[in-house]
């Protein structure tokens, strides 16, 4: 935690809040002293003149204790907000950049947790640190040696004190700590369930799940809120514990400082500063007793933090990348891959090649591979053999950002971000035109609805959830189209949409001529998708079953067969295949 605070703060401020921190507790310190001697020299010898000119000199140290007590609080809140924000951004930026795989390890609700409720436990702490855990020790330092001057003999009262406080708080923190911790823990769960619930919620209607989610929700709750409970009652045990300890100390020091000024060996000022200076200590011990309960979730906290931080990048940059030209050949060249945490591989000897102005389709059975295979292309996941070549030169020789600037990625699961449909285009290219919007929108068979919605301003709702299903696919390819790209790649993105809507779109991308150049990667079930295609390639457990036209693989591919047979009649023709979207 104090690793993570150091690197992320601002030493000068830092700096600048210790040193009001000292004019705070100096004054605290001088205060006592100041009115021991008014009692003893002013009003025990009635020297007015004396009471004024302490009383003005006490006025000064306590508005100078009061600006340093400000200036410390004001920055010690603008360091811990500031910390946060730079925490926040860190996380941020490295889930962004995070590979898919890393990214599913760690799980979103763990993630969201970590950028805000840990982030806050961070803040919480480091205020704590710049206001609390220097002022207790100082002042707990400081009042020890005045009140040791003050009267030596009372000062026996804290050494039978201090022991019963340090085991009050060893005690508390040995039960409340690993309840803090837990919590975090707990907190994740709940917000995994939480954000299950709500992107969830039409499944859970349509199965009539509601009472078992609430039940889910209801456990997940009851495990966070006893655990809050538990620990919140231990450490809030510590407040009447220490305000006890503290009230019989006060009154074993009036009781032998009595006997003390009765016997004429010491003053009535003493007594007054040294009762003082013993609440000061009492309650200095109490802040740092409670510090100790911040500062173990916060290193909870620090730690999940760190872990993020610390995912080591497994794709990146090349040392001396190479210029990426305009892409004009995509080859593959004896492809595996399987995932870190597994031996099993899910892609096996992959090898084909495909030119611009080209069409790849990719159609195989669930679980085949396929949505993998074109991952490799953007460099979403990196190839645990073989290689990816764009026109002949390994995809790993160049910069990401180039890479990511020719290619246009549609994915399986399309997805709109709230705004509008224009902010949702402009994903695709900052830069873009109404014009080209537009057209687009026309390629992707979505300008009819996206007009009657109140054209590019129409509003889009988190997630495309005010369209239906087809109408975010047909979205997510206009947003891919809008894109001037070497590469276009639909994965699976044609599946909710009708024959007709899905034969006259794959018209409309065969005629546009920026398309027309690039290489299309078609990933798709219907055999009607792709029998148009330059290539097909047949995917079965991960290696390549066949690859051809249509035409060739129904003559020599028996899984293409079956597949084609399992979507049509025997009678089906390639011509009705081909144009059984308009009958």
């Amino acid at each position: 935690m104090f690793k993570l605070a150091y690197r992320n703060l601002n030493k000068l401020v830092v700096g600048l809040a210790f040193f009001c921190l000292f004019f705070q507790v100096a004054a605290d310190l001088l205060l006592p002293t100041i009115t021991a001697d008014i009692v003893n020299i002013g009003i025990v010898k009635h020297d007015i003149p004396y009471i004024w000119h302490t009383g003005f000199a006490m006025l000064v140290i306590s508005l100078l204790g009061i600006v340093g007590a400000v200036c410390n609080q004001l920055l010690a809140a603008t360091s811990s907000q500031k910390l946060g924000v730079k925490l926040r951004s860190f996380m941020f930026r490295k889930i962004t950049r995070m590979a898919n795989g890393d990214f599913e390890k760690l799980g979103q609700a763990s993630l969201i947790t970590r950028t805000t409720n840990d982030v806050v436990q961070m803040q919480n702490a480091t205020y704590s640190m710049l206001r609390m855990m220097v002022r207790s020790p100082m002042m707990l330092f400081g009042a020890s040696i005045m009140a040791y001057f003050k009267s030596p003999r009372l000062t026996l009262v804290f050494l039978a004190t201090m022991p019963v406080l340090a085991l009050l708080v060893v005690l508390i923190m040995k039960k409340s700590v690993p309840l803090f911790r837990k919590i975090q823990a707990l907190t994740d769960q709940i917000n995994l369930v939480f954000r299950e619930g709500l992107t969830g919620v039409r499944v859970i209607r349509a199965f009539n799940q509601d009472d078992f989610e609430q039940k889910r929700f209801k456990t997940a709750n009851s495990n966070l809120t006893g655990n809050a409970i538990s620990a919140y009652v231990t450490t809030s045990l510590m407040s009447p514990a220490m305000t006890l300890i503290i009230s019989a100390s006060n009154i074993a020091i009036v009781w032998f400082g009595a006997h003390l000024i009765a016997g004429n060996m010491m003053p009535v000022g003493n007594l007054l500063s040294f009762i003082t200076y013993a609440t000061q200590m009492l309650f200095a011990f109490m802040q740092l007793s409670m510090i100790f309960v911040v500062v173990p979730r916060a290193q909870a906290s620090a730690q999940r933090i760190q872990e993020v931080l610390d995912v080591k990048d497994t794709i990146n940059d090349p040392k001396n990348p190479r210029v990426l030209q305009k892409i004009i050949d995509l080859s593959f060249a004896h492809v595996d891959f399987s995932y870190s945490d597994s031996s099993k591989k899910v892609l096996e000897d992959i090898s084909f090649q495909i030119h611009a102005g080209q069409t790849l389709a990719i159609i195989g059975g669930t679980g085949s591979g396929k949505t993998s295979l074109i991952n490799f292309i953007p460099r979403l996941f990196d190839t645990s053999a073989g290689q990816v070549l764009l026109n002949g030169i390994d995809i790993r020789d160049f910069l990401q950002s180039d890479l990511h600037r020719r290619i246009s990625f549609t994915s399986q699961q399309s997805f709109l971000f709230q705004g509008t449909v224009r902010s949702n285009l402009k994903y695709g290219d900052p830069n873009a035109s109404d014009q080209q919007m537009m057209k687009a929108l026309d390629i992707a068979q979505a300008s009819h609805f996206v007009e009657e919605q109140g054209g590019l301003d129409a509003p889009v709702e988190q997630g495309g959830h005010n369209f239906s299903g087809g109408q975010i696919q047909r979205l997510s390819i206009a947003r891919a189209v809008v894109k001037q790209a070497d590469i276009y790649i639909f994965d699976d993105t044609f599946s909710a949409l009708d024959f007709k809507t899905d034969a006259n779109l794959r018209k409309a991308l065969a005629k546009d001529k920026q398309i027309q150049k690039a290489i299309k990667i078609i990933v798709a079930q219907r055999v009607s998708t792709v029998a148009d295609a330059d290539q097909i390639l047949v995917l079965e457990s991960g290696r390549i079953s066949a690859i051809g036209k249509h035409a060739e693989l129904m003559q020599r591919s028996a899984v293409y067969k079956e597949i084609v047979n399992s979507q049509l009649h025997k009678k089906d023709s390639l011509t009705q295949i081909k144009g059984q979207a308009y009958a």
